[in-house]
């Protein structure tokens, strides 16, 4: 997938945890429909589908926890960023009749060693 990010890197441990976020939602039967899709109002990490749902995922990461967990670096401002490229994203896309959800992926540590956490609902376009 990614190349390996060297140390101080952090768009490049940014592709690595986006890598494992693709792999990890994949491996559960999501079709992910794209990955760092931007517009005028922001990025948009992954934007993934499965049943009725499509889901927009910011992707998080952290060494470690010891400061705290990457779903908590998800601020009200970065929501609600998401969600207006999330609606631009629908509206481009003529996306309808599916269920829109945003999620948070976690992904603590790099590497083999590396631990996903996929939180559904992390936040909702009720701002």
């Amino acid at each position: 997938m990614g190349r390996a990010a060297a140390p101080g890197d952090r768009r490049g441990w940014g592709n690595t945890a986006e890598d494992s976020a693709v792999r990890f939602l994949e491996a559960r039967g999501w079709r992910v429909r794209a990955r760092n899709w931007t517009c005028r109002y922001g990025e948009l990490d992954v934007v993934a589908e499965r049943d009725e749902f499509v889901c927009f995922v910011e992707v998080r990461m952290r060494s470690s926890t010891v400061c705290g967990e990457p779903v908590d670096t998800v601020s009200f401002a970065k929501q609600r960023r998401v969600v207006k490229a999330a609606m631009h994203y629908l509206f481009q896309y003529d996306v309808r009749e599916r269920m829109v959800r945003f999620d948070v992926i976690s992904v603590v540590g790099r590497g083999a060693h590396a631990t996903v956490e996929h939180i559904p609902g992390a936040f909702d376009a009720g701002m």
